[in-house]
Parts: structure tokens; sequence; C-alpha cells
């Protein structure tokens, strides 16, 4: 099935909808696998009854890092990535997460700015905003917002964030142009974005009109470097950097041949 840029964000939307509702009913647990999953029990995890995006969240993630934060939280996170890791957040600074899920990151980037900071999580999907909410509530993040909307068409005012991070979404989006050019319209003058994304290992590009399965698998959707950096500096944005994080994802038949993509981080900011 092919479909347009309204498919696709409804596809995707419904798929991490259910993936927020499945780990609500389980508060974290989770089931053993997900019938169409082969390979979902990591033999790293503690347990095989620990969903994938578990176990890998562990992988991406310190304990250090995560400890004392809620289980739902790690358990909803289908990241490619650790965005606040590198991004050098400082006490005071404002924070938006593109595609917050289940509040991972928000909460990560909360302690790291302190009580003066803010930081505000946009998503699309209202059971992952339901559900990092719920978390935020539970766990008593004052500096923590989360709104509902696109972002291709933020709901937000211009100049108002110093620091955008996304973990492993904006290859999700049918339009990446929108994307950046929203991200600089919200970064304050001198602002920056440090994205985990994954991106495709070779120039071709996927056939138009690929399935919407293929987007949410991350596979249609990732673009090769040159591509994402000619998006990026189009937007306006300045000193951009791109480098490995080392997770590679291999397509295994001739049809999706062209999906092989791997996890980078990007930067860049926006000219002061």
């Amino acid at each position: 099935m092919t479909t347009g840029q309204d498919g696709i964000r409804d596809q995707v939307r419904a798929r991490y909808g259910a993936h927020a509702r499945r780990v609500a009913a389980k508060d974290g647990a989770g089931d053993c696998c997900e019938p169409a999953a082969s390979d979902c029990c990591d033999s790293a995890a503690s347990s095989c009854c620990e969903p994938e995006t578990l176990a890998t969240a562990r992988r991406l993630y310190t304990q250090g890092e995560t400890e004392g934060l809620p289980t739902e939280a790690l358990a909803a996170s289908a990241g490619c990535g650790n965005p606040t890791a590198l991004a050098g957040l400082r006490p005071g600074e404002r924070v938006l997460d593109l595609g917050s899920g289940g509040g991972l990151d928000c909460f990560l980037a909360a302690r790291q700015v302190g009580e003066t900071g803010r930081v505000t999580g946009l998503d699309m999907t209202p059971e992952m905003l339901e559900l990092a909410r719920k978390n935020q509530a539970a766990h008593g993040f004052t500096n923590v917002e989360f709104v509902h909307g696109q972002m291709e068409s933020m709901p937000l005012p211009g100049d108002s964030f110093d620091v955008i991070i996304s973990n492993c979404v904006i290859c999700l989006s049918p339009d990446k142009d929108a994307v950046f050019s929203e991200s600089f319209r919200v970064l304050a003058p001198g602002g920056r974005i440090h994205l985990s994304d994954v991106l495709a290992l070779t120039p071709e590009r996927p056939p138009a009109g690929a399935d919407a399965e293929d987007w949410v698998a991350c596979a249609a959707g990732a673009e090769h470097r040159e591509v994402y950096v000619d998006r990026l500096r189009r937007a306006g944005f300045e000193e951009i950097a791109v480098t490995g994080e080392g997770i590679e994802f291999r397509g295994d038949s001739e049809k999706d041949a062209y999906a092989d993509t791997a996890s980078f981080k990007v930067t860049a900011r926006k000219p002061a």
C-alpha cells in the first residue's frame, strides 16, 4: 500500500499509539515479544519478557542516566541514540524535544537544565502524550511540559528555545524541509540542534510512493547525509556536523536493500 504525507503520518501515529498503549497496560513490563518480531528477546537482557525497546534503551543510556526515571519512559522509547549525552545542556536553557514519546529524553534534559530551565516535549500521538504526562506527574518533574502537535507545523512561538533535541523521529517525517524550517523558526538566535537520527548509507533514494510500513520502520524516510545536510543548510543552519553513532540497520532482501541505514548524530546552529 502506498500513501501520501497524511497517510504516512496516520500510520506512524497509529503504530506509536499502539506501542504506548501496550506500555501503559503492562506498566513498563511489556509483552515478551510482538507476534511479528523474530528477535525481540535480547540475549543481553535480564529477562526475555522485557520489550525490545526497553532492551535497546538500556544499551543507549547508562544506568546512571536513567536511575530514578520511569520504567515506562524507557519502555516507550524507540530511539536510535542519546541526544542529551553530548548536547552540553546548561542550567536555565530552554529545550524542545521533537517527538518526545514517553518523555525519556525530556526528563534527562530537565535534570540538566534545572529548575531555572524549561523542557517542552512535542508529539503528535495522543497516547504517547498521555503516557508522558503520567510519567511526569508520578516523578514530580515541574520544569517539563508536553504539547500536542506536528513538527512540520509547531504550535510554538518563534525564537523561544535555546536547544532542540530529537531521537530517531525526523526520519519518520515525509516533509523534512518543513521540520527544519520550523526548527529554525522556534530556535532563538544562536540556538543549536542535537539530533539522533537514521540516515541512509548510500545515495540511492527509496522508490517514490514507498509503503507507509517502510516509513514506520525508519527505512523509506532515511536520507543520505548529503541530502539531509543540504536541507538543514537551506533552512538557514550553520556549523552542521554529522557523526556516526555506530548502530547499523541492514536490509536483507533485494526489495529493501535501499534501506541500509545507520544512526547518526547531527548538530547545527542558528546564526546569532
